[in-house]
């Protein structure tokens, strides 16, 4: 075994270098144990850092584990959109399906060459659900823990709730762009709402029109004060938008904006399909670019 391995990085939901999300993507990882895995992603300190191995069903594409900088977990959305465009450049035509098998499940995802641009799409491995005993904290202390003014939380219909699926986010609907700008978590409120919900990730949104959302994401004990873009809180956004019955059709679609208060804008497309009100299938979708190449000393 080499004493370094290679890795890119790409920003991902963006067609623009320097915007979107940064992703690390290290390859060739079979050999690493967690605890190296982790002391990379702690070294690039972005929000993901995806290591790619060898399938364990030679029909899928790749296995990845996915690391924030102080934890794993089962799976996210934009190392899943940057690693399957990066491992589509190695296959034959401009289109190819990658099944990557994450923690959390099969993740299948398309991959299109659309404008010069390649786009991919994954299908959420899990379907979002309510986690039992995680609940959202009254209006009041979901105010004093972003800085707001209790006015400013919740929308016509929407009202803060916790969803999982494969991660668990606090899902806090503010009143209009003014207010999703001015939010910062504020302690020791923040860790008070953290608690009650039992989770480390407070997912921030407003709409701005029918089918379009701007979002942030504070996770400061996660080791990420604040993230560009959010695929897998994109997909589990499904329910809390199911629940605040926006889903009238089969098939609806959603653009979400986020990263934007950052100075690195994202783009993120979102599908969900449902029959009988119930979902059935959620899609995520964006763009990726890369940037930079290289090689890393493996941990001892």
């Amino acid at each position: 075994m080499s004493d370094e391995l290679s890795f890119v990085t790409w920003d991902v939901f963006t067609t623009t270098a320097f915007a979107g999300n940064p992703l690390a993507i290290v390859t060739g990882a079979d050999d690493l144990t967690t605890a190296q895995m982790q002391t990379i992603a702690r070294e690039f300190n972005l929000s993901e850092t995806v290591f790619v191995m060898a399938p364990r069903d030679p029909a899928h594409t790749a296995r990845l584990r996915i690391f924030c900088p102080t934890a794993e977990i089962p799976f996210a959305g934009h190392p899943t959109i940057g690693t399957a465009i990066y491992l589509a450049q190695t296959a034959a035509g401009d289109d190819a399906t990658i099944l990557l098998e994450e923690e959390a499940g099969l993740v299948p995802v398309q991959v299109t060459r659309q404008n010069g641009m390649d786009h991919s799409e994954f299908r959420a491995p899990v379907l979002p659900f309510a986690p039992e005993g995680a609940k959202a904290a009254a209006p009041d202390l979901l105010a004093a823990a972003l800085g707001l003014d209790q006015e400013n939380i919740g929308l016509p219909n929407h009202t803060a709730a916790v969803w999982e699926g494969g991660p668990r986010f606090l899902y806090i609907p503010v009143a209009n762009l003014k207010a999703l700008a001015k939010a910062r978590p504020q302690e020791p409120a923040w860790s008070q709402i953290m608690a009650l919900a039992q989770v480390d990730s407070g997912y921030l949104y407003t709409m701005t029109g029918a089918a379009g959302l701007q979002a942030r994401m504070f996770s400061p004990t996660a080791g990420i004060p604040e993230d560009p873009a959010t695929g897998s809180a994109a997909a589990i956004l499904s329910a809390q938008l199911h629940a605040a019955g926006t889903l009238t059709a089969p098939e609806t679609r959603f653009h979400i904006s986020q990263g934007v208060e950052m100075g690195r804008p994202s783009q993120i497309g979102l599908r969900i399909l449902q029959n009988a009100d119930t979902i059935t299938d959620i899609f995520v979708s964006g763009t990726a670019v890369p940037i930079s190449s290289g090689k890393i000393r493996i941990p001892n």
